[in-house]
């Protein structure tokens, strides 16, 4: 409890600087002022709403429950949208609207943290919640790119969806987070978690990956990156966890 409210101290003070309830997401030590960038990162934003919520639970802080509580209907005020008949989660409250891009909505399909939406929708009741999670996983089954049919990071959603310009075309280290994410939210859909675990791999070894020619750009081998495929796969087929894993 005392390190998480260190941690708590400093987002309170350092982070929660903007005037809707959300954290900036770019904090640089190196520099002043710190904050380089005022915009938001809503996958942090969720994060910090559901780790203050099972804090609050775990230790019965009722301030932790209500900080949790305010940021989870901040991000349903200004992140959760509606736009061509989907609920969509902005990846941030400014640039990747509509309004804001030619090729817009862009949003990270890595975004959707599964396991704590349902939290928010305690924390900040709507059935937006719901349809956020099941729009997300249906947006998944259209993100097949390339030869790997693989989401890219970052996808505009103006017409078909398709990588988003002015980002690089690929499954990188925010997409890594998606099968875990799918995964830990309970959703089993073994078809898209095969199709993810077949096309992030080479040779067994989860990797970043050019959409365009399908080609690994960094083999990721070290345990914290292995244990993504072996969780997959225990889920998709009931392959043990190796005990390196464990």
């Amino acid at each position: 409890p005392a390190d998480f409210e260190q941690i708590w101290y400093f987002t309170r003070t350092e982070l929660l600087l903007r005037d809707d309830g959300l954290a900036v997401w770019k904090w640089d030590p190196n520099v002043k002022p710190h904050v380089t960038d005022t915009n938001n990162a809503s996958d942090g934003d969720m994060l910090i709403a559901y780790a203050l919520a099972l804090a609050g639970t775990a230790w019965k802080r009722e301030d932790y429950i209500f900080a949790a509580s305010r940021m989870a209907q901040a991000l349903l005020a200004k992140t959760v949208v509606r736009s061509e008949g989907r609920t969509l989660l902005m990846p941030g409250t400014d640039g990747f609207a509509a309004a804001d891009r030619d090729d817009g909505p862009v949003v990270n399909p890595s975004y959707w943290v599964y396991e704590a939406i349902p939290v928010m929708a305690a924390l900040a009741p709507s059935d937006e919640w719901k349809t956020l999670a099941e729009d997300g996983v249906a947006l998944l089954s259209t993100m097949q790119f390339g030869p790997r049919r693989l989401p890219a990071e970052w996808v505009s959603l103006h017409g078909k969806p398709q990588p988003a310009k002015g980002f690089d075309a690929e499954f990188a280290y925010n997409a890594i987070r998606i099968p875990l994410y799918l995964v830990r939210g309970g959703i089993a859909d073994k078809a898209m978690l095969n199709r993810l675990l077949q096309g992030m791999s080479q040779d067994g070894v989860l990797a970043t990956i050019d959409l365009t020619t399908g080609r690994p750009k960094t083999l990721l081998s070290d345990p914290g990156y292995r244990i993504v495929n072996d969780v997959v796969a225990c889920v998709v087929d009931g392959t043990k966890l190796p005990v390196s894993a464990l």
